[in-house]
């Protein structure tokens, strides 16, 4: 079973990479559109609740992910996979989960900024370190010559030049930036779910083949990152629309950064591409349910 998962050979060109590129961009670039000094400005006169929740996301569910990965005694790509999701950032839809589910959502705009910042150093690091923890993931890692600084510019490519770019037209054409900024999330997402139909419809068979083998571990793992994001939130004494904040940042992960970095550094490896694939799928199903779970039960809901 594990040859044969590992073998899985994804048929996906190297123009949909660009194109997954793009709009990897462009979602980044909408998300900057958004952002005002004031979200850097909470951070610093609130820091106990983001600072609580970037440790949740890069030093806590990376290392409860290792954990699940050995426990579950997965296939090593899959476990690879599971890695690289846990160590990227929130994802775009966090802030409107947030939204729905009566968080804070200032709190979870400002975890966004930082998570997506820090990610430049701290995703590559994560799963350098981490899939380096075991012998069968560290082969991949030797297999496809990962060094983290390689990553590291990679991310900063991808990530550091939208944001400053949607940033910088933020601050000098503010009203430019307001009109642009909802078209500019709804065109980015409808895009980035078109190309992940597409990417399926094109490998249908491969992911027939494995979805009975990666559904548990998928659901098991994105029902650790709520439960890491939570407890996190619950002991550090923070109050319930934060808990709920921190728990929605760290359990919508940017499975489009994890898709990219798959495809740009392990060739598309079957088993991670997949695992990355189904996550943004799933996160946004269990996203959608604990909002709706969340919005019946009391609790201040914040503007967005």
């Amino acid at each position: 079973m594990r040859e044969s998962i590992d073998a899985i050979e994804l048929n996906f060109e190297p123009s949909s990479l660009m194109a997954l590129n793009a709009i990897l961009g462009l979602i980044m670039f909408g998300i900057a559109l958004s952002l005002r000094i004031n979200d850097f400005r909470y951070v610093v006169k609130h820091p106990r609740a983001p600072l609580v929740g970037i440790l949740a996301q890069f030093g806590l569910l990376p290392a409860a992910t290792w954990g699940l990965t050995r426990l579950l005694e997965l296939p090593p790509s899959i476990s690879m996979g599971m890695i690289l999701v846990a160590s990227c950032p929130g994802g775009n839809i966090s802030n409107f989960i947030a939204h729905l589910s009566r968080a804070n959502t200032a709190l979870s705009i400002s975890v966004t900024a930082l998570s997506t910042t820090a990610a430049m150093i701290f995703t590559p690091l994560n799963v350098a370190f981490w899939g380096s923890r075991s012998a069968d993931t560290r082969a991949i890692l030797t297999e496809f010559s990962l060094h983290p600084l390689d990553m590291l510019l990679n991310v900063l490519m991808l990530l550091g030049i939208p944001l400053a770019s949607g940033m910088l037209l933020r601050h000098y054409a503010p009203s430019l930036a307001s009109k642009a900024e909802r078209p500019f999330k709804i065109l980015s997402i409808l895009l980035f779910v078109l190309l992940i139909i597409v990417a399926f419809r094109s490998n249908m068979s491969a992911f027939l083949a494995v979805i009975g083998i990666i559904f548990i571990p998928v659901a098991l793992h994105n029902a650790t990152a709520w439960v890491v994001g939570y407890a996190a939130g619950r002991a550090a004494g923070l109050p319930l629309e934060d808990t709920r904040a921190l728990a929605i940042e760290v359990a919508i992960q940017n499975s489009g950064l994890g898709l990219v970095l798959i495809f740009s550094f392990f060739n598309g490896l079957g088993g991670m591409a997949v695992i990355a694939g189904w996550w943004g799928i799933w996160h946004v199903v269990a996203g959608l349910f604990m909002a709706t779970l969340w919005s019946r039960s009391p609790g201040p809901r914040t503007a967005l």
